[in-house]
């Protein structure tokens, strides 16, 4: 059966489509046999709409498959082979970050990013704080601030019970900000993924407009910002079966 790459590799197929199955979800076929993951595994879908989204990451490839270009194949990779036999793990992976979130560490200096900080990382805690009512212990620097168990409890509640998939979407977005609050921001929609991503990187961005970008930072920026954008679509598309 057809394997899922992991490196570049020639084309080997023309057609793209779905099969639904019952009760199985969405398997994509090339050539009408099924992606298989590394594992091989049959890669599966829980819901059309990211069986398309998956599907047009074959669809656009060219003479050559370039997995870079494919992160949503890739993040359904990893969710049905390394997180599906192992989702506690993960998830306490996942809850990690709350003790030592991005957002709970200001910067020391200077007072412009300070303020900005603050001002928009605030808007993030008064939310967590009103919906989950948990509020989490602020740091100036990078000396580590104990949290209260109680919030850190609160927060192994907030995340809730996650299917593989979401779980790993959710471990991407919040190892990849560095900040589980941020991730309970985009998977409850009040904050988008493009607003996630620049509040994760207030200081990088503040750094850029100091001394301007790196190239190289920039290219590996642009591969994480793919990353994310893949897991977001996990987390913020509909729920419900098509």
């Amino acid at each position: 059966m057809t394997g899922a790459p992991t490196s570049s590799r020639e084309r080997f197929y023309k057609e793209v489509s779905i099969a639904a199955g019952s009760g199985t979800g969405f398997r994509i076929l090339l050539d009408g046999r099924p992606i298989r993951t590394p594992a091989k595994r049959v890669l599966v879908l829980p819901r059309r709409d990211l069986a398309e989204t998956v599907a047009q990451e074959w669809r656009r490839q060219g003479s050559k498959i370039d997995p870079l270009t494919m992160p949503l194949t890739r993040l359904v990779n990893s969710a049905l082979d390394g997180v599906e036999d192992r989702t506690e793990d993960v998830r306490a992976s996942i809850l990690a970050y709350g003790g030592s979130d991005l957002i709970c560490y200001l910067a020391e200096g200077p007072s412009d990013l300070i303020e900005r900080q603050a001002r928009r990382w605030g808007e993030v805690h008064a939310w967590i704080k009103q919906a989950f009512a948990i509020e989490l212990e602020l740091a100036v620097g990078v000396m580590p601030v104990r949290q209260d168990e109680t919030m850190l409890a609160r927060l192994d509640e907030a995340v809730g019970n996650r299917a593989p998939l979401e779980l790993a979407a959710l471990h991407v977005v919040t190892s990849i900000t560095g900040s589980l609050l941020l991730a309970l921001a985009v998977l409850h929609e009040r904050v988008s993924p493009e607003e996630a991503w620049a509040l994760a990187h207030l200081d990088e961005d503040f750094q850029i407009e100091q001394w301007g970008p790196d190239e190289e930072a920039s290219r590996h920026r642009a591969l994480r910002w793919l990353e994310m954008q893949a897991a977001a679509v996990v987390l913020t598309s509909s729920r419900p079966s098509r």
